[in-house]
C-alpha cells in the first residue's frame, strides 16, 4: 500500500476502469468451494472450503458446475486464517452514501464470513473451544459500525494529499493507492494481494461520511464530512486509551470538511486522538474509573514520535486539550502538559471545556478561538478549481483531544469548521466578506445536523453508544431531550465497557492482525483467574435476592420478631455481596483475553 449533486453510480455492465474493482459479484456455493465472479465483465477465483486456498479461474472454469447455490454480493472484505481454516469475508448488502470527488461512496449494512473449516474435525477439543471463540469473535467483526468504500476512488487520502500526486496512480489497484493507516480491513487483505486478485481487494475505510446541500446566490452548495478512523492502535473505549511505545494513539481519526461551489473545492482538516501518553483506565464496575498513568522510561520519545509523525504529514501543529484541570483528569492533562513543553514548534493550549461552557453555552468557544484564530488563519485551507489548479493550501492542524475524544471534541471541532466553513465561502463569493452560514437558520442547522451525525457515528465505533453533548452542536445549548437522550447514551457506555467491551476488544485484535492465531500459541482460556460471565450473573442475583429479602422480611417484622433477625441476616449477606464485587470490580468486567493492554 502507499505511504501516503451526486454523481449517478456506473452502470453495472461498463467495463471496469483501470485501478476499479469489481462493483457487482455472484458468489457461487458448491460443495467442496466457493465461487466469486465479476458481472459487470472482470475475473473470477475459487476457494476450497477444505483449507481455504485461493485460486483464480477463467472464464470457462467460473461459469462450470451445477448444483450450486448462487448469491449477489457486493464486494470481498479480505480473509483471515485460523485453527481449522480460513473464512472469507464478503459484503453482503451495501447503501449509497453520496459521491466524494464525484465517485460514488458506499456504506456497508451487512457482512458476512464464509467457512472454509473442514478441518475442525481434526481439532483437539481444547482447540474446538478456541476456534468456537474465534468464531464468536468474527460474529462481532460482521456487525462492525462505520465502513466505507468506493469501487474506483482511493477514499483513504485527503483532497490536498490526492492532488499532489502523480496522475498515474490512479491506474494502479486501489490497494496499492491506499493509506496503509486507513485501511480497516488491511490485515485481512494479504491472502488476496498474495493471489494477484487485484480487482476483487476493497479497501474499508472506517468512520463517518456525511453530505449535505444548500444553496447561496442561487447557486448550490455541496458539504462533504468525512472521516477517517487510524488502524495503528484501533480499540474500544476502556480497553485502547493513550499512545503505544511507536505513538500511535486510540480513536486517532482524520476530519475532512469539503465544500463545493460555482466549479470550486475546498478542504479543511482537523485530527483528533487520545492523550499520547502511555496511560490506562481500567474497568472496576465504577461509573469513572481511575485514569492511571504508566511510568516508563520512554513516555517522552513516545510523545516526540506521535508529533513528529503529525507534523510530517500535516505541517504546523496546534494542540487543544479540552480535558478538566481537577481529578485525575487534571493530573493527565498536567503530565501532558510538561511533556508538551519539551518539544519545540508545537503549540499546546489547555481550555477546561466543563468549567467555561459549564451549563451548556456552547457559544463560549469563542473564547477559545480567540487564542488561536491567528494560528488558523495562518494555516488555512486547501483551495482547488475545476482545471485541477491548486490556489491554497493548507499548511497546518489543530489536533484536538478530551480524554474519550468523542463527545467534547466533536463540539470543538465542529465550531472550528463552521468558523473555517464561513472564510471558504467568502473567498468562493458565496457569502460577502462578513457573511456566515449561521445568519441563516435553514443552513446553520443543516451543518449542525451533519455534525450531530458525525458525532454519533465516530462514538459508536469507538464507545459503543451514541455521542454526548450533541444538543450543544443543534442547538448551542442543552435542552431537557438532550438531557434524556445523553442520560440514556452514559447507561449504554457504562454497560458496554464494564461487560462487553473485552470482547469486542478481542474482535478488534483478532480481524487487526494484532494477535496471530496459531497451534503454536497457548489458548486464550488458558489464562488465569475466573470467568466474570459466570460469576456476575450469581452475585447479582444474589444480591437482588437480598435486598428483595431484607425488603420482605422489614414488613412482616411487626407481626413476627423472628423476621427482624431474618432481615438482619439478609441485609447482612447483602451488604457482604455488595462489598465483595465492589472490592472485585476489575474482576466481574469483561476483559480482553488475546492482548489485554497494549
Amino acid at each position: 500500500m502507499a505511504t501516503d449533486a451526486d454523481e449517478a453510480p456506473l452502470l453495472a455492465e461498463e467495463p471496469l476502469r483501470p485501478g476499479s474493482c469489481s462493483r457487482e459479484l455472484e458468489l457461487r456455493e458448491f460443495r467442496d468451494r466457493y465461487v466469486i465472479r465479476s458481472i459487470d465483465g472482470g475475473g473470477a477465483f475459487a476457494v476450497s472450503r477444505s483449507n481455504g486456498s485461493l485460486r483464480p479461474l477463467s472464464a470457462e472454469e467460473a461459469a462450470s458446475g451445477s448444483d450450486y447455490k448462487v448469491s449477489k454480493i457486493f464486494g470481498v472484505a479480505g480473509v483471515i486464517r485460523l485453527l481449522a481454516g480460513s473464512y472469507i469475508l464478503v459484503i453482503t448488502s451495501q447503501k449509497d452514501a453520496g459521491s466524494y470527488l464525484g465517485s460514488p461512496v458506499y456504506s456497508v449494512n451487512s457482512m458476512k464470513f464464509l467457512c472454509c473449516n473442514e478441518a475442525i474435525k481434526h481439532l483437539t477439543s481444547q482447540e474446538k473451544r478456541d476456534e468456537a471463540y474465534f468464531m464468536s469473535l468474527l460474529r462481532i467483526a460482521e456487525t462492525t459500525h462505520g465502513l466505507y468504500y468506493s469501487y474506483d476512488r482511493d477514499l483513504t487520502l485527503n483532497l490536498q494529499r490526492a492532488s499532489k500526486l502523480v496522475a498515474g496512480r490512479v491506474h494502479k489497484p486501489l490497494w496499492k493507492q491506499a493509506d496503509p493507516r486507513f485501511v480497516w480491513n488491511k490485515n485481512l487483505l494479504e491472502e488476496l494481494i498474495e493471489a494477484k486478485l487485484d480487482e476483487f481487494i476493497i479497501p474499508l475505510i472506517q468512520g463517518s461520511f456525511q453530505t449535505a446541500q444548500f444553496t447561496l446566490k442561487d447557486a448550490p452548495v455541496r458539504i462533504t464530512l468525512f472521516s477517517r478512523r487510524c488502524n495503528r492502535r484501533l480499540g474500544t473505549r476502556m480497553w485502547r486509551r493513550g499512545a503505544n511505545l511507536e505513538g500511535a494513539t486510540a480513536n486517532f481519526v482524520e476530519t475532512e470538511q469539503l465544500a463545493e461551489y460555482e466549479g470550486l473545492m475546498s478542504s479543511f482538516i482537523q485530527v483528533r486522538g487520545s492523550i499520547p501518553l502511555l496511560w490506562e483506565q481500567i474497568v472496576d464496575l465504577s461509573y469513572k474509573p481511575q485514569l492511571s498513568i504508566v511510568e516508563h522510561e520512554e513516555m517522552p520519545k513516545v510523545v516526540q514520535r506521535h508529533f513528529r509523525d503529525l507534523s510530517q504529514r500535516y505541517g504546523e501543529t496546534v494542540v487543544v486539550d479540552l480535558t478538566d484541570k481537577q481529578g485525575d483528569e487534571g493530573n493527565l492533562s498536567n503530565a501532558f502538559a510538561a511533556e508538551m513543553e519539551k518539544i519545540p514548534n508545537i503549540r499546546y493550549v489547555h481550555f477546561d471545556f466543563h468549567q467555561i461552557c459549564h451549563g451548556g453555552n456552547f457559544e463560549n468557544l469563542q473564547v477559545l478561538y480567540n487564542q488561536i484564530e491567528e494560528d488558523i488563519q495562518k494555516q488555512g485551507y486547501f483551495l482547488i478549481n475545476s482545471k485541477g489548479e491548486i490556489l491554497l493550501e493548507q499548511g497546518g492542524i489543530v489536533r484536538s483531544n478530551c480524554v474519550d475524544c468523542l463527545d467534547r471534541t466533536n463540539v470543538t471541532q465542529s465550531f472550528l469548521a463552521r468558523k473555517s466553513l464561513d472564510v471558504q465561502l467568502q473567498r468562493m463569493g458565496a457569502l460577502s466578506s462578513s457573511g456566515s452560514i449561521s445568519q441563516s437558520d435553514d443552513i446553520n442547522d443543516t451543518f449542525k445536523k451533519i455534525w450531530v451525525e458525525h458525532g454519533d457515528e465516530l462514538s459508536l465505533e469507538y464507545a459503543g453508544s451514541y455521542a454526548l453533548k450533541g444538543d450543544l452542536v443543534r442547538y448551542g445549548r442543552q435542552t431537557l431531550p438532550g438531557l434524556i437522550k445523553d442520560g440514556m447514551s452514559a447507561l449504554s457506555r457504562y454497560y458496554l465497557n464494564n461487560f462487553h467491551d473485552g470482547v469486542r476488544q478481542d474482535a478488534l485484535d483478532l480481524i487487526s492482525g494484532y494477535y496471530a492465531v496459531s497451534k503454536s500459541v497457548s489458548s486464550p482460556f488458558q489464562i488465569g483467574g475466573f470467568e466474570s460471565t459466570t460469576y456476575l450473573p450469581v452475585a447479582s442475583a444474589i444480591i437482588v435476592g437480598g435486598i428483595t429479602a431484607t425488603t420482605f422480611t422489614l414488613s412482616q417484622v411487626g407481626r413476627n420478631a423472628q423476621h427482624f433477625i431474618t432481615s438482619i441476616i439478609c441485609a447482612g449477606l447483602t451488604a457482604g455481596m455488595v462489598a465483595l464485587v465492589k472490592a472485585n470490580g476489575k474482576q466481574f468486567c469483561s476483559k480482553p483475553r488475546l492482548c489485554g493492554l497494549i
